[in-house]
């Protein structure tokens, strides 16, 4: 966006790949794999993947296969994933916008179990916000809004008092349905309709209100 947009907000969500961490080859190299396995279309499967739950995604993908083989294929690829960090990176600018973050309200909120999404903020060079809903918090995954109502419960502010940080359609659509304003980051977002869309978080600046609010200035 060429526009700059300010925001205001009490506390801010944040989705971890893809908004903070760039993980794309990795979930490149594990799901490419899983497509091969099973007879898929790779490009297809990409397009489901983003922003879910493995076993949402396979749910998707294979619809006719039963919920217990998904769960333990899925626990499988996350051990995969967790060991797998070549090339994942911080998105553009997350280091200094996690550092402007400090003793404001945030959350991190990811389809990424604790073991993953440890693993990839570490190889990242990220510190974990004291406040993480990963898929163990959950019973449903992302676009469901469970993880960011819960995210928002948690920080003790009112989900219409959140800014939601994603990259993902699914992502987008569970904060939109948490009933929380979104600002889209990098490529994948623009096309789900977010109330702003970054190119990346070099765009974005954090100013602390006197009153304990965020003030964000995106574009």
């Amino acid at each position: 966006m060429t526009a700059t947009a300010v925001l205001t907000a009490r506390a801010l969500l944040l989705d971890m790949d893809g908004t903070l961490v760039n993980s794309d080859a990795v979930v490149e190299r594990i799901w490419r794999r899983w497509a091969d396995r099973h007879g898929l279309d790779g490009d297809h499967v990409m397009k489901v993947v983003h922003g879910r739950q493995g076993h949402a995604s396979m749910a998707l993908l294979l619809p006719d296969r039963p919920h217990e083989q998904n769960l333990a294929e899925n626990a499988r690829m996350l051990a995969e994933e967790t060991a797998d960090t070549e090339g994942v990176v911080p998105v553009p600018g997350a280091p200094e916008f996690m550092a402007a973050l400090r003793g404001l309200p945030h959350a991190l909120v990811t389809s990424a179990d604790v073991a993953l999404s440890t693993a990839r903020m570490a190889a990242a060079g990220l510190a974990l916000p004291d406040v993480r809903i990963t898929a163990e918090s959950v019973g449903a995954s992302k676009p469901d809004p469970e993880g960011f109502l819960k995210g928002a419960a948690e920080l003790g502010v009112a989900p219409a008092d959140c800014v939601v940080f994603e990259d993902s359609g699914a992502g987008i659509a569970a904060g939109r349905a948490a009933g929380m304003r979104v600002i889209g980051v990098g490529p994948r977002a623009a096309a789900h309709g977010p109330d702003a869309v970054v190119r990346d978080l070099t765009q974005v600046r954090v100013e602390a209100l006197e009153d304990g609010g965020i003030r964000l200035s995106v574009g």
